[in-house]
């Protein structure tokens, strides 16, 4: 394991960002599209270390940070603010004292280039495929999300435990499939994004408080996100969903409504 990995999960971990892996860019390269290649942000990027949560201390942190933190859950976006608190006030001083050369990426970023996290995540280690249409990690199933990539000028291979997982094919129970009340996950279909949008967006209080899928899966349960920290995903995902649905699923269903 290299030792700057070791350095940037030190620091992470104690507030929650305690998923770390590091990939070398040419790897990522090779499975994404153009637009999302490394060097668009770093053309002398040689590898990127991938910074994520597993489970619910993340969130923890956040409720402990927004504590101390008077307004904090006022914030269009408290827990995006509080992991690029945590990257900026943790882990980029030690970068700088590092000497490495670096570029910090996160998934929110907007108007700028930036990574496919979800292909990032898949080639780095940390997730594999699933029919919910979400990474699972061999520990804390699909409680997992990426938060934040760092590109280096150092050449680093260091994957997660989530190498080569693919846990759906050879699942026997596939309890998300009964338990999503529109029949939006199957195998080996997947998630059905339409359906599923739609049955949100119209049915918006049957889904709002978690996605009963998701929950569901057998992977990793005693990791669930906490109640709150579910309601508030959801509720983010929906006002995302919305105009998308609004702009093709509601006008393909209602063409004369318009």
């Amino acid at each position: 394991m290299s030792s700057l990995v070791e350095t940037i999960r030190g620091s992470g971990e104690p507030f929650g960002l305690n998923l770390i892996a590091a990939v070398p860019v040419h790897r990522y390269d090779a499975v994404v599209t153009q637009p999302y290649r490394a060097a668009a942000l770093d053309a002398k990027a040689k590898s990127i270390v991938v910074i994520g949560n597993g489970g619910g201390t993340l969130w923890v942190g956040l409720r402990r940070h927004a504590e101390h933190n008077p307004g904090w859950w006022e914030r269009e976006h408290p827990l995006d603010d509080f992991t690029r608190t945590i990257v900026e006030k943790e882990i980029e001083p030690l970068l700088r004292r590092s000497r490495s050369r670096y570029t910090i990426v996160f998934p929110f970023m907007s108007g700028t280039a930036t990574l496919n996290f979800i292909e990032l995540g898949k080639v780095a280690g940390l997730g594999g495929p699933s029919v919910l249409g979400v990474l699972v990690h061999p520990k804390f199933g699909p409680w997992i999300a990426f938060r934040a990539a760092i590109l280096v000028d150092q050449l680093i291979d260091a994957p997660g435990e989530a190498a080569s997982f693919d846990p759906c094919p050879t699942c026997t129970q596939r309890s998300c499939i009964a338990a999503c009340p529109t029949a939006a996950v199957g195998f080996p279909s997947g998630w059905d994004i339409p359906r599923c949008l739609a049955y949100r967006i119209e049915s918006e209080p049957d889904c709002a408080p978690r996605c009963h899928a998701r929950v569901a899966c057998v992977l990793g349960p005693q990791y669930r996100y906490p109640e709150d920290e579910l309601a508030y995903h959801q509720k983010r995902a929906l006002a995302a969903m919305r105009p998308w649905y609004e702009k093709n699923l509601k006008r393909a269903a209602h063409p004369h409504n318009q």
